[in-house]
């Protein structure tokens, strides 16, 4: 018999709307699921029960009030949705995964977490983060550290890992998430999960932890394409003092539109070789990069490989670019000492950025930006799309990736198992995790697609249609 965690966000929606399905029986039924299980996964830092049964209440009201009154609600109303740690809610801990700030209590809400509640979503806690979403794993010091939940002895990736494993193992419906290098995509390839990073400015990243770079976006992280596209829907949209504001879709159209929409025929260029020099791709992941173009090939897509020479530029330019974010992180003066090894490693590198390098990183940035948009993919002409592996191994274990002793190695084999994901931050073109293949270890492989910057249409059209031709909901964790 299927339990309420096996429906989708949408289905719950549905249910909420027409009401066959109690908000406040939902969020009962996912805390007492966070009561069993989030002790061996490690989704959650904080676990805030009083808001969700609070929140849950005045959702089930307000939809008894709004089926009476005819009214429409929003596409997620009374559906729990946890919030990343590294986002503030006003009056709830926001430890940003680090001891020095483990007391921080912000007054303020961010902007995402503003139209999270504008459509009436339900908060059931702050999800598990690395210190400042530094790294591609999820240990800290404040919270056990985050697993997939295909296999308990790995990790479930970074920094989103939390959330992912929220979504994975059945604690939560989807999630917000962000993404400064691949924060969404990486914890959803190796937690078997659908995950959007949208293009720079479609979610707001205010009001006060504004990513000067650009680099980093918020974005969902789901089971299904459908829920993740409506999940965007209801986080995008500018505030006021948005730096940056991407196209929005076409008058009365919604991201989750396009998930009904065929995508066309389009062109996709294959990218498998890993774009820094030194890099070795597991066959696994090339595997299923291959029997991915295959499967679009079959679809009726044009599908073509395309190697561009290796180029370490774009990582030293990102080096510096995350080191100096690093470093402006808002650390107590007592709190440094409680850092982690990384996080001390990248401050005081990042400390030593001078101003012109900053620049020179930055327009190093916008000129691989350009050179995308003119040349392989401007728009009616060149790629539609680039197909790639997410990641460059499968999921590791917890603590593989983590060297306390050697903080300079362990930003290098951080940056070798995620070569292909920092691309699109620099660029700030839109870019999704498609959980189409797992291994014989049963271990989820994510591939990843890219498009042009402010066109998450096609990219959701795109992996609609692949999710129909090849359903991965079904599968499901031990733990489910």
């Amino acid at each position: 018999m299927a339990e309420l965690h096996d429906l989708t966000a949408v289905e719950q929606a549905r249910g909420i709307r027409s009401g066959e399905l109690s908000p406040v029986e939902l969020t009962e039924h996912y805390l007492a699921r966070i009561d069993r299980l989030d002790d061996t996964l490690g989704a959650f830092i904080t676990r805030t029960p009083e808001i969700a049964r609070k929140q849950a209440a005045e959702a089930e009201d307000e939809a008894a009030a709004a089926r009476r009154a005819g009214r429409e609600l929003p596409p997620l109303y009374g559906v729990p949705v946890p919030v990343k740690d590294l986002n503030q809610v006003a009056g709830v801990r926001c430890t940003m995964g680090s001891r020095a700030l483990a007391g921080y209590v912000p007054d303020v809400d961010d902007h995402v977490v503003t139209k999270l509640r504008a459509g009436g979503t339900i908060l059931l806690g702050k999800t598990n983060t690395p210190e400042f979403g530094l790294p591609c794993y999820t240990e800290n010091g404040v919270a056990p550290p985050a697993r997939t939940p295909w296999d308990l002895a790995r990790s479930a990736g970074g920094s989103s890992g939390g959330a992912a494993a929220a979504v994975a193992g059945g604690l939560a419906p989807v999630a917000h998430a962000s993404d400064g290098g691949g924060s969404i995509r990486i914890p959803a390839s190796v937690c078997g999960l659908y995950g959007i990073k949208p293009s720079r400015g479609r979610i707001s990243g205010g009001p006060l932890l504004h990513d000067v770079t650009g680099l980093s976006t918020s974005g969902p992280l789901a089971r299904t394409v459908a829920d993740a596209a409506t999940l965007l829907d209801v986080m995008a949209g500018p505030m006021p003092g948005d730096p940056y504001a991407a196209p929005a879709p076409p008058a009365g159209e919604t991201f989750a539109s396009y998930a009904l929409r065929d995508p066309g025929r389009l062109r996709i260029a294959v990218l498998d070789q890993a774009p820094i020099p030194g890099v070795t791709v597991h066959p696994d992941c090339l595997a299923a990069t291959a029997d991915t173009a295959a499967l679009l090939t079959g679809l009726g897509h044009h599908v073509e490989e395309l190697t561009l020479p290796a180029d370490d530029g774009i990582r030293l330019a990102f080096t510096r670019v995350w080191s100096v974010m690093a470093a402006i992180r808002p650390v107590p003066p007592a709190g440094e000492e409680l850092l982690m090894p990384l996080s001390r490693y990248l401050r005081g590198r990042g400390a030593d950025v001078a101003g012109t390098d900053f620049a020179r990183a930055m327009y190093a940035f916008r000129t691989l930006a350009q050179a995308l948009a003119d040349g392989l993919m401007p728009a009616g002409g060149g790629y539609d799309v680039l197909l790639s592996p997410t990641v460059a191994a499968p999921p590791v274990a917890v603590g593989a990736l983590r060297d306390d002793a050697d903080p300079q190695a362990e930003f290098a084999a951080i940056g070798a198992f995620t070569p292909f994901t920092a691309l699109y931050n620099a660029t700030g073109q839109p870019a999704v995790n498609v959980p189409l293949q797992w291994n014989t270890e049963g271990l989820p492989i994510g591939v990843m697609l890219g498009g042009r910057y402010g066109d998450e249409a096609t990219l959701i059209a795109l992996s609609a249609q692949l999710e129909q031709a090849r359903p991965w909901a079904a599968r499901t964790p031990s733990v489910w």
